[in-house]
């Protein structure tokens, strides 16, 4: 599912709610001269929040973000002029401006971004306009169905079959069984499926790589082997023998 290029290359993080929708959780960068408490009600959502300093230097080196929010409290000017650095370079995410009450009034078009927030604004509303920010720069849904070697993954609902048998997966093992079923002929370490899969901010050890293989091996069943071990390497989707000999005659 894609929001924002970021987000098809390292999969966003999803979280399930008590009606069985799909609630998105995004990576929001801040820049600000404040790295220790700017938008503190920011701490209490449940998004992955970064705070670096306000400057051009560090834009440079940035991680990709979903949300991008310039910290323009202290500094009017600055605020404008990083604005303005990061239309010129393309920057694909919303860009939000956080303002306290009496800064409202020198921000007009020019300034090119997406929206202003209060510094006073509770984390509901922090939470509803980062919601609407990214509906509004999604694409259409469109329904994705991987089907191979009787294992059939509609992405769209989430949802996967072996032989006709549903698959009860957690979010994680679908998301590294439909990135290895959507690449059957490559090899990856664990390290990157642990970069492709879990994202960069993940800190855990490869060893969460293999416990999930381990663990998908065992809810496949008869159908183990889809998921091949390279030895000294990684993990690759072994497809069907007979599919990959009719990929190779195409």
């Amino acid at each position: 599912m894609s929001i924002v290029p970021y987000v098809t290359e390292r999969e966003a993080l999803y979280t399930g709610n008590t009606h069985g929708r799909v609630s998105l959780l995004a990576h929001v960068i801040v820049l600000t001269p404040d790295t220790t408490g700017a938008l503190p009600a920011l701490d209490l959502l449940a998004h992955s929040i970064r705070r670096i300093p306000a400057s051009p230097a560090e834009l440079v080196n940035a991680p990709p973000a979903d949300i991008v929010i310039v910290d323009g409290q202290h500094d009017l000017a600055q605020a404008k002029a990083l604005c303005a650095i990061l239309r010129s370079t393309g920057q694909p995410s919303p860009v939000f401006v956080a303002l306290t009450e009496g800064g409202l009034a020198a921000v007009s078009h020019e300034w090119g971004i997406s929206d202003v927030v209060l510094t006073t604004a509770g984390p509901a509303e922090l939470d509803a306009r980062i919601r609407l920010a990214l509906g509004r720069t999604a694409p259409e849904e469109q329904t994705t169905i991987i089907s191979t070697s009787g294992l059939v993954i509609d992405e769209a609902n989430y949802s996967a079959r072996v032989q006709g048998r549903p698959l009860d997966l957690t979010f994680k093992e679908f998301e590294l069984l439909r990135f290895l079923a959507a690449n059957p002929t490559r090899v990856f370490t664990r390290e990157q499926l642990l970069s492709e899969v879990w994202g960069y901010d993940y800190y855990g050890g490869s060893r969460t790589v293999d416990v999930h293989v381990r663990r998908l091996r065992a809810k496949l069943g008869d159908m183990e082997q889809l998921i091949g071990t390279v030895r000294n390497v990684g993990y690759r989707f072994a497809a069907a023998e007979k599919e990959e000999s009719d990929a190779a005659g195409d």
